[in-house]
């Protein structure tokens, strides 16, 4: 199901302020909203020698834990499989590090989680 027009507006709101992060941290963007059957990686970027694909989440508020424990281990498990097809899909990059980062935004501002979870947490 789609989700509502003020929620996607919101949700598109915290991944260009979480991009804005990133690149004032040094990260540079190289793919954002790049969606599979399977999976969605919300913002991919390079951090010096390494690709950091990153997952946005937006939370009013922190009643079930705010964004970072809404990324739960099938979630993680989706970001992982569409990294790994986009990775195939640009195989100049398919040797180079990787790293699996959160950015947990909210009212009170932007979170960020570097190397959030690895493939062995899967």
């Amino acid at each position: 199901m789609p989700a509502r027009p003020e929620k996607r507006a919101t949700g598109d709101a915290a991944e260009e302020a979480a991009r804005r992060l990133l690149e004032g941290e040094g990260l540079r963007l190289i793919a954002r909203n790049v969606n599979y059957r399977f999976g969605e990686l919300d913002l991919v970027m390079r951090d010096g020698d390494t690709v950091a694909f990153v997952e946005v989440r937006y939370r009013a508020d922190d009643r079930y834990g705010g964004g970072l424990a809404s990324v739960d281990r099938r979630k993680c498990r989706r970001i992982a499989l569409a990294a790994r097809a986009w990775l195939q899909r640009h195989p100049a990059l398919a040797d180079t590090p990787c790293r699996f980062d959160i950015v947990a935004a909210s009212p009170a501002g932007l979170e960020w989680h570097r190397g959030a979870f690895t493939l062995d947490d899967l």
